[in-house]
């Protein structure tokens, strides 16, 4: 039985280890700099990173973020701010196509409004036919496109006080 939960200092290499096999893998933009250790131990400072265990094991990670540079994009609705981030969203390849990041960003997203954001953002490669296709299921509004971190994304946003898709 998975469960979803807050990590901890002691999931930091497990985490540290999941995020490095998606390295190399097709729309992956990681690199060996980022995400790294420093990364995990801001998010666990700010008890932002979840992860979901299996028999033990962490199979998925996702971020709450609330990222100044992200926020400052002009395409984000007014009416809906605060907004927080969802990020760094990873899955054991081995569990893939099973649900599991729909159910990591759901969570995020119901973490988001209970701490209290109007609006969940999200920036997606727009060559990221999977995660595009993944999000299409939580009705996200195509709010706009722009360049960051050396890629293209695409900008969506949803209102948080009806998650339920």
């Amino acid at each position: 039985m998975s469960s979803i939960c807050l990590a901890t200092k002691e999931d930091k290499v497990e985490v540290l280890s999941l995020y490095k096999i998606q390295l190399g893998r097709e729309y992956c933009p990681w690199n060996d700099e980022y995400p790294n250790e420093e990364t995990i131990d801001f998010d666990l400072s700010r008890d932002s990173l979840f992860v979901m265990k299996d028999e033990g094991r962490i199979v998925a990670a996702i971020t709450i973020d609330d990222d100044e540079v992200v926020n400052s994009l002009s395409c984000w609705d007014k009416a809906l701010s605060p907004g927080g981030e969802l990020s760094r969203l990873a899955v054991l390849p081995d569990m893939q196509n099973k649900g599991i990041a729909r159910k990591m960003f759901t969570y995020g997203m119901e973490e988001l409004r209970e701490r209290g954001f109007k609006s969940v953002h999200i920036l997606v490669n727009k060559l990221n036919t999977p995660a595009l296709r993944s999000y299409e299921v939580f009705s996200l509004r195509n709010v706009g496109e722009c360049h960051m971190f050396d890629q293209d994304f695409i900008c969506y946003e949803k209102e948080l006080s009806d998650i339920s898709e």
